[in-house]
């Protein structure tokens, strides 16, 4: 195996065996997540080390996890602190012949979701420390991820971590009566990573797989981790099924291709199957099912339909309507306009944005003209729908987007 070769590997390694690894450090440093997360790294670099030259070791993860806990080791013994602690963790630990309970690595790994999703940081801190620590992502990888730059996400990690450490957030599972609400905050962490990948609010592509791919694993852990729980598995089952037509939203040239324009042969097949089952999961799961199963149904009316014209536009339109009497959200309605448009024609579905015009939140949400665009467009209102391209692509910060409305205002001012 040559020297690429083993850093491919162990880079692949890394990606699966960070969270548990760091999991287990911070049950290991009673909690601490940032020296867990300082122990695995220093394992990393050992393994950058060591592996080129020895090759690389026949349980990966477990030669990383006993790295880390002999270099906790060597720090304690050199500080001569917990020398009577260091001698008990020394006959315990074995390099050759390590031992993991799959049951407490399960449980820790659930401790570090919530601990990285805690309610005393901030959304984006809870997005930046779920990548590090749980999607295995280097600094600079989440810096491209999210278009900033990498100081400003070094300095949100070492807040992050900071402000745990300060609040003195216990590494564990929550109590039941908090249960429901982390729970939501952990799920809405993991959407925002795939909602940033798949359509993405600023820079050049349309899309960011990597972001996708990166949630979509994530979301897999998390239906291992609470398979009891019905929305761990409608957001799983949601981002299955947009996974699914992932290589299908974009031409060769890296332009969008709408939903309907898509080649439904190459959507993918076995995602769909894994997206239905996850939404029987949900439905099977105690508890009421909520928003992202609603979406997901929603999704699956997509993926099920063969043909554009055989989507069930009615089901989808009411499903809609019960999430957006679930959320409130006037985004919901704006897609609710489009499955009614497409159910019971363009001046429907106009009524519907017509009543959300006005809704303070909207002002700057350039999907608000642009779906008016294109429901004035279907009504013959050519004049009034490329005004509103015009407004929603100078709102977009996304250039793909900005071109596929330009295209659009452009092509009915041709034809008028």
């Amino acid at each position: 195996m040559t020297n690429a070769d083993v850093t491919r590997t162990i880079d692949a390694v890394w990606r699966i065996e960070a969270p548990r690894l760091i999991a287990g450090l911070a049950r290991f440093c009673n909690g601490d997540v940032g020296r867990a997360e300082e122990l695995a790294q220093d394992a990393l670099v050992s393994a950058l080390e060591t592996w080129p030259r020895e090759g690389v070791p026949r349980n990966p993860g477990a030669w990383l996890m006993a790295t880390a806990k002999n270099r906790q080791i060597d720090l304690a013994r050199r500080a001569r602190v917990f020398q009577l602690k260091t001698e008990e963790l020394g006959r315990e630990l074995s390099v050759a012949a390590p031992v993991p309970d799959p049951e407490a690595i399960e449980d820790d790994l659930l401790s570090l979701v919530f601990t990285t999703c805690h309610p005393v940081l901030t959304q984006d801190s809870q997005v930046a420390l779920t990548l590090r620590m749980l999607g295995g992502l280097k600094t600079e990888e989440i810096a491209r991820a999210f278009l900033v730059s990498e100081s400003t996400i070094g300095q949100r990690i070492s807040r992050a971590k900071r402000t745990l450490a300060d609040a003195e957030v216990p590494f564990e599972v929550p109590p039941p009566d908090e249960r429901a609400e982390r729970v939501a905050a952990v799920l809405g962490a993991v959407y925002l990573i795939f909602n940033e990948g798949y359509s993405a609010t600023a820079g050049k592509n349309w899309m960011r797989l990597d972001l996708c791919e990166d949630a979509l694993r994530l979301g897999r852990m998390l239906q291992q981790l609470m398979p009891n729980d019905p929305e761990v598995h409608g957001l799983a089952a949601l981002m299955e099924l947009h996974s699914s037509r992932m290589h299908s939203r974009t031409a060769p040239d890296g332009s969008a291709i709408l939903l309907l324009d898509q080649d439904r042969h190459s959507w993918d097949w076995l995602m769909i199957d894994r997206g239905l089952a996850a939404i029987e999961r949900a439905k099977a799961a105690p508890g009421r099912a909520g928003s992202y199963t609603l979406q997901a149904e929603i999704a699956a009316c997509h993926a099920t339909a063969r043909k554009p014209e055989d989507t069930d536009w009615f089901r989808v339109a009411a499903l809609y309507r019960d999430l957006s009497k679930l959320t409130g959200s006037p985004i919901v309605e704006i897609n609710r306009a489009v499955a009614v448009g497409m159910s019971s024609g363009p001046e429907a579905g106009l009524r519907v944005l017509d009543a959300i015009a006005d809704d303070p939140a909207l002002a700057n949400y350039h999907l608000l003209p642009s779906v008016r665009g294109d429901l004035l467009e279907k009504a013959g209102r050519g004049a009034e729908a490329a005004e509103h391209f015009d407004l929603a692509a100078s709102m977009t910060k996304n250039e793909r987007e900005r071109e596929a409305l330009a295209r659009r205002r452009e092509a009915l001012r041709t034809n008028s």
